[in-house]
């Protein structure tokens, strides 16, 4: 069986930023970057389900910014319409050690994912796979880990070029999550925004340095780096934690059509939402 296991290490930087602005930053990367192949025109969805503790141990762990912390989580790339236990996901180990962020992940069916997470039983794998599988089993035993929480949005990926090849830059919007119907393939989930809509997150993200044109850029737009964890705002917005700052019904705020894409001239731009960043 060929290994479906994959692994790679980043430097982060987050920054909030308007729709708008973010939608002019994307076109001024895409002058020395190249749209991911895997990023269509308006991005494409993300969704992710966290695991964690009765007691929120990897919530608590990002809040108190401990130089050594995991999550896990089962994540699920594209829209949730016609989801199945034969549709390919990923279970996968995110964790923090010091200033690096540590990605591990096997490429699995649904089905056989919730075997492994929610049933707690060992699954058909690889040798080269043994090692991680039951790394995500003992965690999940030792741990008593459990479905928390579940984040979504739409991305859209921008890649470097040339001597800038390891850079890639997202664009998450429309970020929002639930605390439960945690079945990825659920008929009419209740989300909620967990961001406030008209902010996007902009991750920049590096193998080893940031271009200095990246960080001229940056300065430029006044744009200021933030700590914020998609899974710390779904905690927080339903109250799982006493942190709780932030939620809109995503009934009040449905996509743009293309014709709302771009505001018209003279639309007040909807940026005095109250706000406070998680984990900040």
């Amino acid at each position: 069986m060929a290994s479906r296991l994959h692994a790679f290490n980043r430097f982060e930087l987050k920054y909030l930023v308007p729709v708008e602005q973010a939608a002019e930053i994307r076109d001024e990367l895409a002058e020395r970057m190249d749209r991911d192949l895997h990023s269509p025109v308006g991005g494409y969805g993300v969704w992710s389900l966290y695991y964690d503790t009765p007691q929120l141990r990897f919530y608590w762990e990002k809040i108190e910014g401990l130089k050594f912390r995991r999550k896990l989580r089962i994540r699920h790339y594209g829209n949730l319409d016609g989801v199945t236990d034969a549709s390919p996901v990923c279970v996968e180990i995110k964790q923090r050690v010091n200033r690096v962020t540590q990605k591990r992940r096997i490429t699995l069916p649904y089905g056989v994912a919730r075997q492994l997470c929610d049933g707690r039983e060992l699954v058909n794998h690889s040798a080269k796979e043994s090692a991680f599988v039951q790394e995500v089993l003992e965690l999940i035993v030792r741990l008593n880990l459990q479905p928390t929480a579940i984040t979504g949005y739409q991305r859209e990926a921008l890649v470097g070029r040339a001597a800038d090849t390891g850079l890639r830059v997202t664009f998450d919007r429309r970020v929002r999550g639930r605390d439960r119907d945690f079945d990825f393939g659920i008929a009419t989930p209740e989300n909620r925004f967990t961001i406030p809509p008209h902010l996007s997150v902009m991750e920049i993200k590096v193998n080893e340095r940031t271009p200095h044109w990246i960080t001229d850029l940056a300065a430029r737009r006044n744009l200021n780096l933030v700590r914020i964890s998609k899974y710390v705002q779904s905690i927080e917005a339903f109250g799982l934690a006493p942190r709780s700052v932030f939620h809109v019904d995503e009934a009040d705020y449905p996509p743009p059509t293309p014709t709302e894409e771009q505001p018209p001239q003279g639309r007040p731009a909807q940026h005095d939402a109250p706000w406070k960043v998680g984990a900040q």
